[in-house]
């Protein structure tokens, strides 16, 4: 496990994982945060966050 967190990439996967995390949550829980950008943002995000996850060095 300490192999990984010493990889930038899979630091950089986690990050934008919990950033939309917080970005899909809040799109589908408030109304205030209710607009498509926040959707598409968040789906795009998680995409990118698995892919850096995934990723070997």
């Amino acid at each position: 496990m300490s192999e990984k967190l010493n990889q930038l990439s899979f630091v950089i996967g986690v990050f934008f994982i919990l950033v939309a995390l917080v970005l899909l949550i809040g799109y589908a829980t408030t109304t205030s945060l209710k607009h498509s950008i926040n959707l598409y943002t968040g789906l795009g995000m998680m995409v990118f966050g698995l892919i850096m996850i995934r990723l070997k060095a």
